[in-house]
């Protein structure tokens, strides 16, 4: 997967006609970050990857989805979710392309310990359930801990963090409107 990301991540910013050094100057993330994910030597974290596809700009989403054409799709089996998570952090996405929709969601899974990295922020709105385990999520400066059937809901303009805690992975339910992740 980590070098599934680099070559993607070349692929978005040569078609972009952007240069690392340019994607580094307008992110804030450093040129040998850059260098060092496209080459496939470092799983960057949600946050980070995030960060770096906002200075193209790109979603999460559109970054992981390919175009389909055809027949529109309505139902979706587990093994057709898209995965956008990296690491101990599993987002698997409903619809592999989300262009034209309004509302993203996501099956959340978090390994024991694992977190989406640094606080992110990002346009929209999202809310969630939590189906299994135990999260603590950061929203600016509140943090509390959710358990199975405990919810949220915040402007995703905040910035925001989620973490496992616990011995067991956490899981959510979660939409995110527009689809901007």
């Amino acid at each position: 997967m980590v070098a599934d990301v680099g070559q993607r991540l070349r692929l978005v910013r040569v078609s972009k006609n952007l240069s690392q050094r340019e994607l580094a100057k307008r992110t804030g993330v450093t040129n040998s970050t850059i260098s060092l994910i496209e080459s496939g030597d470092m799983n960057p974290s949600i946050g980070t990857l995030k960060r770096v596809l906002d200075g193209i700009p790109v979603t999460l989403g559109d970054f992981f989805s390919f175009q389909t054409e055809g027949q529109e799709q309505y139902f979706y089996e587990a093994r057709d979710l898209t995965e956008i998570g990296q690491g101990g952090v599993s987002l698997r996405q409903v619809g592999s392309n989300l262009f034209g929709r309004s509302l993203q969601v996501l099956h959340e899974r978090y390994e024991p310990d694992s977190d989406t990295g640094v606080a992110y922020a990002h346009e929209g709105e999202e809310a969630g359930v939590v189906i299994r385990g135990q999260v603590e999520i950061t929203v600016e400066n509140q943090t509390h801990i959710l358990g199975p059937g405990d919810a949220y809901y915040f402007e995703s303009r905040k910035p925001h963090r989620f973490r496992c805690i616990g011995e067991e992975p956490c899981e959510l339910i979660s939409a995110c409107t527009p689809p901007t992740f």
